[in-house]
């Protein structure tokens, strides 16, 4: 089955099939007044904060020098980057990390794991080491504080198979180091992901719409975006065509773009993602979830949840850009992520489509 768009650009296929979903969508949408409303709200902000890539190694967690070493430690990250959601209300009783004196959650928690494997000595961003490592050896490095009281980290199985894949890749073909991926990129942001989506199974993002074959690569492109910010465009983080990377689509910004008026449900999702107990029971078997409370990954509603979010970003970027700001997706899609966590209890309003998948 073809990809939405026929491009051998992976960046490009992104963008193709995220304009597919969106033009033909039934349940999401994407309105140009919102997007208008949530360009100069965005641009005001940002300038207002002097928000720039510099942001990225604000965060305690992640590498502060941009070094070999860091671009390892990105690729083992962005290799587990998915599925931190938890169905447990009490934090409590959530998958917790706590390093330094503070309890990490969420996408944090991952960071903070591999940051207290380092410290206890375990290769973690060593290919030698997790090509072969061991599903007790991972769920080691990944266990959560009290584990008679929270739960694991989701997707283990997942995560150990997605590490061994990888690694086995990286020393069959380069030498045991992603560093060796980006130089084979020959500093395009596009190559790049596309030697990704091509050499490692668990970043090909890729589902059925409406017949066609649609790309959406969310962990590949951030993979690639969170190199270019380490690096602050420098180095092994320069690429000439950075801009063409999309934002990623994952469940936190498209609930800032509904809360920013950029991305609009329709009645009978809102109430489905509200009421995650209760399924709505309208529409066609196509539309229709197969079980309370969450979306299956490739549901039509969670990729036009998803396809819908990579529009939306790209039309804010062309507002913002046609405004005369310096800016693309991927500064957009960080910033809005940043704000979605630091502004949770603000936008507790819109709901967040819940979906256990690899890609997210």
């Amino acid at each position: 089955m073809p990809v939405a768009s026929g491009s051998d650009n992976a960046a490009e296929r992104v963008l193709e099939s995220a304009r597919f979903i969106s033009e033909h969508s039934t349940d999401v949408s994407v309105p140009e007044s919102g997007v208008r409303q949530a360009a100069a709200q965005i641009t005001a902000r940002m300038q207002s904060s002097g928000y720039s890539t510099a942001a990225w190694k604000t965060h305690t967690l992640t590498p502060s020098t941009a070094d070999a070493s860091a671009i390892e430690w990105i690729f083992v990250v962005d290799t587990l980057n998915f599925s931190f959601w938890s169905a447990r209300a009490s934090p409590a009783e959530q998958y917790t990390v706590t390093l330094d004196g503070h309890a990490y959650r969420g996408y944090w928690s991952l960071c903070a794991a591999i940051n207290r494997a380092l410290r206890e000595n375990v290769e973690i961003t060593r290919a030698a080491y997790y090509a072969g490592a061991s599903t007790d050896q991972l769920a080691h490095v990944f266990r959560t504080d009290q584990p008679d009281l929270q739960e694991p980290i989701p997707l283990l199985d997942q995560r150990v198979r997605a590490l061994n894949e990888a690694g086995r890749v990286l020393l069959a073909k380069y030498g045991g180091k992603f560093a060796n991926v980006v130089a084979a990129a020959q500093g395009s942001a596009q190559r790049l992901v596309e030697l990704v989506v091509r050499e490692f199974a668990c970043f090909r993002d890729e589902h059925e719409f409406q017949g066609r074959r649609v790309a959406l690569y969310k962990r590949a492109q951030i993979l690639v975006a969170d190199i270019w910010a380490c690096f602050e465009g420098r180095g092994l983080g320069r690429f000439d065509d950075i801009d063409r990377i999309t934002m990623f689509a994952d469940y936190r910004v498209p609930q800032a773009l509904c809360h920013f008026g950029a991305l609009e449900y329709s009645p009978r999702l809102r109430e489905y993602l509200r009421r995650s107990e209760v399924a709505v029971r309208q529409g066609t078997r196509e539309t229709q979830p197969p079980e309370p409370g969450m979306l299956p990954t490739g549901h039509a509603w969670e990729l036009e949840i998803r396809g819908n979010s990579i529009w939306a970003v790209e039309l804010i970027r062309r507002h913002m850009r046609a405004a005369g700001a310096d800016v693309n997706a991927i500064l957009i899609d960080f910033y809005m992520w940043d704000y979605a966590k630091a502004h949770a209890e603000a936008m507790g309003a819109e709901p967040i489509h819940l979906t256990r998948s690899i890609y997210y």
